[in-house]
């Protein structure tokens, strides 16, 4: 009898390592939680083209976006975990979303299986052309002088560069009203338009059209690569405010670990490579590569450290 109890599990634990052989043996899905053209889905196409070829398997983009990224950042956490629905995960969807939003319908530890950390990436201040303000200090003058006529954009409550940018309003004393977009490519029209007037943004985004002499940048938190003549905000008088952003890949918990190694292989060794460095560091991410226990622990780092954030500037989850 006891033999026949355990052919079953025996068969199961040969299975698992068969299937990581055999992966992939179809496409993969990368749910990218926002809309396209922003920071985030420019970096989730750059490493899904450059894994490609290490997988031998189509890497098929979906846009998922909504509620600050916490609508499409539960459709991985609810995929079946075979390792053929992974993410984009970034500072906003994991250890911020739940610092800063209610009920959101996942734990971003619990609920995936981290791949790996792919680089980071400044914040930038940033407004359209109609603003008079040319240097940081002249626009948080200008929007003093201006009570209640400002607005800055966000990509939702539940994201870090919302919390940033209430943290920058009361360092600076900057007045500001808060209107959430969908994502980064819905402000830019706006910023353009002078229908709002700020957005601290990612120059993975951005950067191109302030090139371009569309939009004005006015400082970032560390020095930009893209945008080396934008000075730091420390060097332009406000101290301290220097957190950079991450993006990183996931899979549901649950991914037998083979196949979550065959993927953090792929994706570190492209995003450490010379061309996915290149095409990494031309929208201001420097590559990183981390392993899984090494992602895992950023996640749960910086959920204590925006929670402390939160509470010491007396933002409550919305």
């Amino acid at each position: 009898m006891r033999a026949f109890v355990l052919l079953p599990l025996a068969a199961l634990l040969l299975a698992a390592p068969a299937a990581a052989d055999t992966y992939p043996s179809k496409p993969i899905r990368l749910v990218v939680p926002f809309p396209a053209g922003g920071g985030t889905d420019v970096v989730a196409r750059i490493v899904a083209n450059g894994i490609q070829p290490a997988l031998g398997q189509t890497v098929v983009v979906e846009n998922r976006g909504g509620a600050g990224g916490t609508v499409g950042a539960d459709v991985v956490a609810k995929a079946a975990p075979d390792g053929y629905t992974i993410g984009i995960a970034t500072s906003s969807t994991h250890p911020a979303s739940v610092v800063l939003r209610k009920n959101v319908p996942y734990d971003p530890v619990k609920n995936f299986a981290p791949i790996g950390k792919i680089g980071t990436t400044p914040y930038m201040l940033i407004s359209g052309l109609e603003v008079p303000a040319k240097t940081l200090s002249e626009y948080i003058a200008w929007t003093k002088a201006n009570p209640g006529k400002a607005n800055y954009a966000s990509v939702g409550v539940s994201t870090l560069g919302y919390l940033l940018s209430e943290q920058l309003k009361i360092v600076t004393g900057m007045d500001l009203t808060h209107i959430a977009y969908r994502g980064a490519s819905q402000a830019y029209p706006d910023l353009i338009s002078n229908n709002i007037q700020g957005f601290l943004d990612n120059p993975t985004g951005s950067a191109g059209l302030v090139r371009d002499g569309k939009l004005r940048a006015y400082a970032v938190t560390a020095k930009s690569a893209v945008l080396p003549d934008v000075p730091t905000f420390a060097e332009a008088g406000v101290k301290g405010f220097d957190t950079t952003f991450w993006y990183g890949y996931v899979a549901p918990a649950g991914t037998p670990p083979a196949i979550v190694e065959r993927l953090s292989k792929a994706v570190a060794d492209f995003v450490r490579s010379p061309a996915g460095r290149a095409e990494l560091g031309a929208k201001d991410v420097t590559a990183v590569g981390s392993t899984p226990a090494e992602f895992a622990e950023t996640i749960r780092s910086d959920r204590a450290r925006w929670q402390a954030l939160a509470d010491r500037l007396g933002i409550k989850p919305e």
